[in-house]
């Protein structure tokens, strides 16, 4: 089973509100010295500096390259280290791409239709699996193809494992980024399971999705060529 990396929630503590007011401050007044925030925020030097210290090792923030004002100003001799937010600091202040993501395909689809939205679903796909083998038809050809998949998900940020299950192979997707859009248009997970139906040469099972307000999204791909009845066959 392929590892899943999972950031979990911790609840809010007074060291780490006290955290996130640094990152707010470091938000509106970057770069800014141990000092700087001391005086913004009302407390001591030495007990900012821890602070600091536990955010510069989780990754949240980084010694800036540019001086503070204030370091410039009224500092002799060695300037005083200065702090912004890195990428993933910034990212904890949260984005409106969703919003911006739904609003975009409300107007293609207003401006082109539903044949438009699943167009630009399908060229998603096609880039997120781009370089991935297609299967033969032989199941150690299909494992192959699925374990490709998986990895470019996962490139992706969709959190994936690949588990055995019965006579079958389940991809199970423990993060959507675009789960709260995909709710409003279903053409995102439809081109999803058609472009893994396409590479591996089977009629694939979707089983639960986050969109629908599942914790995961599951996949099912049988091993076995499924025998279609006289019926299906005909179309009728």
């Amino acid at each position: 089973m392929r590892e899943v990396k999972a950031v979990v929630d911790q609840p809010q503590s007074p060291d780490g509100d006290t955290r996130r007011r640094i990152m707010l401050m470091l938000l509106k007044h970057s770069p800014s010295t141990a000092s700087d925030l001391a005086e913004r925020l009302g407390i001591s030097p030495a007990g900012i500096r821890r602070h600091l210290d536990i955010l510069v090792a989780e990754g949240s923030i980084e010694v800036s390259e540019r001086r503070s004002r204030s370091s410039v100003t009224t500092h002799r001799g060695r300037p005083a280290k200065a702090f912004c937010l890195t990428d993933q600091g910034h990212a904890q202040f949260g984005h409106s791409y969703d919003q911006l993501a739904g609003e975009a395909l409300n107007i293609l689809r207003e401006t082109g239709g539903d044949g438009a939205v699943a167009e630009m679903a399908r060229r998603r796909m096609d880039r997120i699996v781009e370089g991935v083998s297609p299967a033969d038809d032989d199941e150690d050809s299909i494992q192959r193809t699925v374990g490709e998949l998986a990895d470019a998900f996962d490139r992706h940020g969709y959190a994936v494992t690949v588990t055995r299950a019965g006579a079958g192979i389940q991809i199970c997707q423990h993060h959507c980024p675009v789960a709260s859009v995909a709710a409003d248009h279903p053409e995102l997970c439809e081109a999803e399971h058609a472009k893994i139906s396409s590479m591996v040469g089977r009629h694939v099972q979707p089983l639960a999705l986050i969109a629908d307000g599942h914790g995961i999204c599951t996949t099912n791909i049988p091993l076995k060529q499924i025998s279609q009845t006289p019926e299906e066959r005909s179309g009728s």
